[in-house]
């Protein structure tokens, strides 16, 4: 039977365990939240919130009602999306999680005690033993390290969870308006087809149009519908991503967007070594980096217990009837006689080589997402900006050229409702193109780590 007391272990012991005594983590007021939050502020410019408390949640219901009085912007709709997600208070519980296993790990082990009593005849035997891990003990600086660096990476987790939420959230918003944008103009056109048809048809009956142009127009004005009919589905299925985004429901989810998309920058922009600025500012990298970190610490303290992993010192106080009492000490050691600890070793070093080779490889792609991200924001700022300065205006050119001649008796109001239709793909094309901009320069701005170093100038 084995015991220990802490009086009973050499002077540099005693001091040594006086010290992890006196150094043991308590929980911090806002469980590490601060740091994540203030990241994430420094990234988005945005607040969030973990709501723990009443006084928390009536907070976050007062300014979300703030929010959603006025039609949302991307910014807005991101900062309600941090503010009310659950998803994202269920990441932040996290913190929690971590806080509480770093924080058990600065405390001391336990010590045991056991006790015996024994009778035989008129003989009492009576064993008492108080038991303390000395080599859990031992290990306790390094495990508080270890704990302590898996603290610091959920925090970066965290914040990286924040960021992402934050750009689903803006790639949600950008759909919905340009799905309800484009399905005003959906409607807008399929009322000018209307007319058109109705024009059509009382020309047929006064026999002043072919029974082919009359068809082409009804057959025209039946497309419209269809396609009006998709583009409201469309727009609600968008609205109600972009509400799932923001955690809304209810009264909440009815809120109200802005009519059209933002007009394109000025200039076309240009962002130079983006690649180092991912890989220094992406917090998924660096997370894997303290994991990485963390492994090697591990590694070292299972090589250093390779051979010995159990070391129990005790203190024995035995009495005997009719004998003197006995104290003492006693040792209980695991010897490796099958086991030398080499499995365990072989493990910790695969865990490792394998933490390294996927943070390299989250590198690697990390500097491809840049790139192809960039070429693509390049080519679609591009593209909207040729359907701007030179598709649409010719069309409308075109179409007013047309009108002319219709004026002048030139041509007929078919080939005019028909130079029309190809204004609307002109216009849609337009108006696919924004959307796509938009939507590139918010996945640019994720694979950045959140923010863009410089920000273009709005507006045509």
């Amino acid at each position: 039977m084995t015991t220990s007391l802490m009086w009973r272990l050499r002077p540099a012991a005693l001091a040594a365990a006086a010290l992890l005594l006196a150094g043991c983590a308590g929980f911090s007021a806002d469980g590490g939240f601060g740091t994540s939050a203030e990241i994430a502020r420094d990234r988005l410019g945005k607040d969030a919130v973990w709501v723990r408390t009443d006084q928390d949640r009536i907070a976050v219901q007062a300014r979300t009602q703030a929010l959603l009085a006025q039609p949302l912007d991307a910014d807005s709709a991101v900062q309600v999306a941090l503010l009310n997600h659950a998803g994202l208070q269920a990441s932040f519980a996290e913190l929690g999680i971590s806080e509480a296993e770093y924080v058990q790990a600065t405390r001391l082990p336990n010590p045991g005690f056991s006790f015996s009593r024994k009778t035989s005849g008129d003989e009492l035997k009576i064993d008492r033993a108080v038991t303390i891990g000395l080599m859990n003990l031992l290990a306790l600086p390094f495990a508080v390290q270890i704990e302590q660096g898996r603290f610091a990476q959920t925090r970066l987790m965290v914040a990286d969870a924040m960021l992402r939420r934050a750009e689903d959230t803006r790639r949600a918003y950008i759909e919905a308006v340009a799905a309800e944008q484009s399905a005003r103009y959906a409607e807008q056109v399929r009322h000018a087809a209307e007319t058109g048809a109705l024009f059509a048809r009382d020309m047929a009956r006064a026999g002043n149009v072919s029974a082919l142009d009359h068809a082409r127009e009804q057959a025209f004005y039946a497309d419209t519908a269809a396609q009006l009919a998709r583009a409201r589905q469309t727009a609600l299925s968008a609205r109600e991503r972009l509400t799932r985004q923001m955690g809304l429901w209810g009264t909440g989810a009815q809120y109200r967007l802005p009519e059209r998309l933002p007009d394109l920058p000025r200039g076309r922009p240009a962002m130079a070594e983006l690649e180092a600025e991912a890989i220094g500012a992406r917090l998924d990298l660096q997370a894997q980096r303290l994991q990485l970190d963390s492994l090697a610490r591990s590694l070292g303290l299972t090589r250093a217990t390779r051979f010995v992993s159990v070391l129990d010192v005790a203190y024995l106080h035995n009495s005997e009837t009719g004998r003197p009492r006995e104290t003492g000490y006693g040792i209980n050691i695991e010897v490796p006689l099958f086991d030398w600890g080499g499995a365990r070793v072989a493990r910790a070093e695969a865990v490792y080589m394998q933490a390294a080779s996927r943070l390299a490889e989250s590198a690697i792609n990390a500097r491809s997402e840049v790139r192809e991200r960039s070429a693509g924001y390049q080519i679609r700022y591009d593209i909207a900006r040729h359907y701007l300065d030179e598709v649409v205006p010719l069309r409308k050119r075109i179409s007013d050229e047309n009108l002319l001649r219709y004026n002048g008796m030139l041509v007929s109001v078919f080939e005019l409702l028909a130079d029309a239709r190809e204004q609307i793909g002109a216009v849609n094309g337009y108006l696919d193109a924004l959307r796509d901009y938009w939507l590139a320069e918010a996945d640019l701005r994720g694979a950045l780590g959140g923010r863009l170093p410089s920000a273009p100038q709005k507006g045509q």
